[in-house]
């Protein structure tokens, strides 16, 4: 999070929680499954536009973010998409809009890329300055608003924004209009060949209440306000769409290592969907391999799909600094974090430039950032018994027992073209492989 979260969370978790070593691939986290029932993993990146509005919006996404993901083994877009732009007067929802994301999905399919569309909102909204719940949905009570130009996050904090929060969560035509919306774009987009799911709310908060330090306000937050709106907007997408997953996130808070209060949600396709962000990384500083912070982390996020039995799929990572001497081994020691509890991840954020960009503006990756292009396996047609890639070798190896007809689906960087394929037990037609029923397949992936 931003310096302001660094201040708040770090003294209260790093003097509590000891870290813990990491371990293997928890067994009692279910994968995320597709229509055949294949085990799943996501790899991509968010795709987003904040700027443009009205007739230019998401005009800065084009068709070269998902060729040019796709070409680097990428298989995932979370697309960031505003209330504030598909509903702009209340309850009037822009055609033009729609259109618009349709456009976006359309091209996504074309190359490959599944699609989790993102309610996305920062810092609540445009009435202060930001995008996501619309003005007309804002209630501030009158309270105090002080803009922070060189610290963003810390805007969360000030009183009129923690309470537009508890309006939203707690007043009924709000909770109402939330939910309208949702069954717009749900229904809109529930047969797109394009959509995995739906991301009902990015970043949540809330009020903190007297005397409340961050880590309990979070989890309460979590446990009485979160809960209930993510089943409220279940039902919603539901009454519209039986098919794609819930993705469901905590506060940002759990990025110190703080487990989550979220409850359970009554859905049976709901992802958890946690963001991996470190607070002082998020400030400027170089990673600290000795502070024990991914481990921690790792512990807290695993804790609520153990207890709820809900695949875990991380919708936003990745330090701004991404060129300092330890990030090196950040995204290795990151990398493969991920790998031992989750389904997947998207980083942040696809774009052409500097900053937090994936790419420059040629395409070619910015320092570090070419290790999250790696071989995997984006689809398994059974039961996976290993899994590993070793980034020092260059080799990725899986090991499954088939299951069905459908194809095992390998996903590699540059096309293919940099990486040697064997497979016993099954027979390889590109980057599919095909093998009967019960037999053990082993597929070994090589650099060069």
């Amino acid at each position: 999070m931003r310096r302001l979260l660094a201040v708040l969370v770090c003294s209260v978790v790093l003097a509590a929680a000891a870290p813990a070593r990491a371990q293997p691939r928890p067994v009692d986290i279910p994968r995320l499954t597709d229509d055949r029932g294949r085990t799943l993993t996501l790899r991509g990146w968010n795709v987003e536009d904040k700027t443009h509005r009205g007739e230019q919006a998401l005009s800065a996404i084009t068709e070269r973010h998902f060729r040019d993901m796709r070409a680097q083994g990428f298989d995932f877009a979370r697309l960031l998409v505003f209330w504030d732009d598909l509903e702009p007067v209340r309850g009037r929802y822009s055609e033009t809009y729609l259109r618009k994301i349709e456009r976006v999905l359309d091209w996504a399919d074309k190359h490959r890329i599944q699609v989790l569309i993102d309610a996305h909102q920062d810092v609540f909204g445009p009435a202060f300055g930001h995008r996501g719940v619309p003005e007309w949905a804002t209630r501030t009570d009158g309270l105090r608003f002080t803009p922070h130009p060189d610290d963003w996050f810390a805007e969360y904090f000030e009183p009129a924004v923690q309470r537009a929060f508890t309006h939203l969560y707690e007043d009924p035509d709000l909770r109402r209009a939330q939910a309208r919306m949702w069954r717009v774009l749900a229904g809109r987009f529930e047969d797109h060949p394009a959509v995995l799911g739906y991301d009902l709310i990015n970043e949540p908060m809330g009020e903190l209440r007297e005397g409340e330090d961050l880590p309990t306000a979070a989890r309460r937050i979590e446990r009485d306000q979160l809960t209930a709106m993510y089943n409220r907007l279940a039902d919603a997408v539901r009454s519209v769409d039986d098919d794609n997953w819930l993705f469901v996130e905590p506060t940002p808070i759990v990025g110190e290592g703080v487990p989550t209060g979220l409850g359970r949600i009554e859905d049976p396709r709901v992802v958890y969907a946690p963001h991996f962000y470190n607070a002082a990384m998020e400030a400027g500083a170089d990673y600290d391999p000795d502070a024990g912070w991914i481990e921690s982390y790792e512990a807290a996020v695993t804790a609520y799909p153990r207890e709820y039995g809900v695949p875990v799929v991380v919708g936003e990572w990745g330090p701004l600094n991404n060129s300092l001497p330890n990030m090196g081994r950040f995204y290795r020691e990151a990398l493969a974090s991920l790998a031992r509890y989750g389904s997947g991840w998207a980083g942040y954020v696809w774009c052409y430039g500097g900053g937090y960009c994936a790419v420059d503006a040629d395409g070619r990756f910015r320092t570090n950032k070419e290790q999250t292009a790696a071989p995997y396996a984006r689809a398994v047609a059974g039961t996976v018994r290993e899994e590993s890639w070793d980034p020092v070798r260059g080799v990725y190896r899986l090991g499954y027992e088939a299951r069905g007809s459908y194809a095992t689906e390998l996903s590699l960087p540059s096309g293919g073209a940099a990486w040697r394929v064997t497979v016993s037990g099954g027979v390889r037609v590109g980057e599919r492989v095909y093998a009967w029923p019960g037999e053990r397949v082993r597929i070994t992936v090589n650099r060069g």
